[in-house]
């Protein structure tokens, strides 16, 4: 179980990485409906992203099956199939910290609910920069060519932030992956995309880093200095220093702790902010465009969540569907945090180009961070 989430006071994190814009893609069909993947009390579920929103699990965390494995985070699919397979990476932490917390490879078989069946193929592992309590596995994206991108949280409420932005290379079937770190400064680091020119884009949800950071190479082809990987930190992992840094969208209202980022329709992108319980939309520039979802007015945080939720991970399908991850925070006499079994999976529609309000696919959940949409 993800258990320093569990006494966040602030700082909450979430991420996210869509490789393609909504919209269509060549060859496919833009009016068949997606599933949702979640991961929600360490099992990995699915849903059929129309109603009534069929419901599958694919991993039963290992609490309730000896032989299952606990999975939390964002899930991003592998572009194309490997091997006869569609593979896809989750957060996985079985047994933590005995083996240390990563990111699984899995490869998926099925094409809808009812049908799927995973099985874990490789394991993505790396140093971390404080305690392993801290180092909470989360993001995952790539780069066009394959290479695999992660955040790993951090400390989450001390310092100036110890979150990591890492490249790993390919082959990923194994438990033994050669990465290089890119930034290990970041505070609550959050969401990672990745757009069309490879420059990425990472959500950092507490000072002295918060905001939207964008990233542009050319990133390590190697974990040698020959591949741009030329210096190593301070757990002796290789490490780049040639890689640019920007700040793209400063944390403002509405945006608080930004979380995660995707793309959205006309080229933008959407943020979410889990602990002000807001999505906001930006122009591909970064500039503030609308609110997509916020609290109603007058709406607390308290001893229940708000009705709208609080969203973390999130995710569109090729449709422009807007689906996100609510944690459901609540506020205790000891504890700003998720409640027990308050989260939900959330999705919006838009009609019009205009959302609607959200409709939940489920319920009654156990800190369900991350979302990830396969499309078929």
């Amino acid at each position: 179980m993800r258990r320093t989430f569990a006494t966040l006071v602030a700082a909450v994190v979430g991420i996210t990485l869509l490789t393609a814009l909504p919209g269509g893609a060549a060859g496919k069909d833009p009016h068949r409906a997606a599933i949702v993947f979640n991961g929600q009390g360490n099992n990995l579920d699915a849903y059929e992203s129309t109603a009534p929103f069929r419901h599958q699990r694919v991993i039963t965390t290992r609490a309730d099956d000896p032989s299952g494995l606990d999975i939390n985070a964002q899930i991003c699919f592998f572009p194309g199939k490997h091997h006869g397979a569609r593979w896809f990476i989750a957060g996985e932490d079985t047994g933590q910290p005995n083996p240390p917390q990563g990111w699984g490879i899995f490869a998926l078989k099925g094409k809808k609910i009812g049908s799927f069946r995973a099985r874990k193929v490789g394991k993505l592992t790396p140093t971390y920069q404080g305690s392993s309590d801290n180092a909470e596995n989360y993001g995952c994206g790539f780069l066009k060519d394959g290479r695999v991108l992660t955040t790993d949280v951090g400390n989450q409420a001390t310092g100036n932030g110890d979150g990591q932005l890492i490249v790993w290379f390919p082959p990923f079937d194994t438990t033994k992956v050669r990465y290089c770190k890119i930034d290990v400064a970041i505070a609550t680091a959050g969401g990672i995309s990745v757009d069309a020119q490879d420059r990425v884009y990472v959500a950092s949800a507490r000072p002295p880093t918060v905001g939207v950071h964008r990233y542009t190479g050319p990133f390590p082809t190697s974990d040698t200095p020959s591949g741009g990987c030329d210096s190593h930190d301070a757990t002796g992992a290789p490490m780049t220093t040639k890689v640019r840094n920007d700040m793209f969208i400063p944390a403002n209202a509405p945006l608080a702790t930004p979380n995660a980022i995707v793309p959205a329709p006309r080229g933008g992108w959407y943020v979410s902010s889990v602990f002000n319980g807001v999505i906001a939309e930006y122009s591909g520039s970064g500039r503030y465009r609308r609110t997509i979802l916020q609290p109603p007015p007058g709406e607390a945080l308290g001893a229940t969540p708000f009705s709208t939720g609080t969203p973390l991970g999130i995710g569109v399908d090729r449709r422009g569907d807007l689906f996100y991850a609510d944690i459901g925070i609540v506020i205790g006499p000891d504890v700003i945090g998720p409640g027990d079994d308050t989260g939900t999976v959330r999705k919006i529609a838009f009609v019009d180009g205009r959302p609607r309000p959200p409709v939940t696919m489920a319920r009654g959940l156990a800190f369900p961070d991350g979302i990830g949409v396969f499309e078929r």
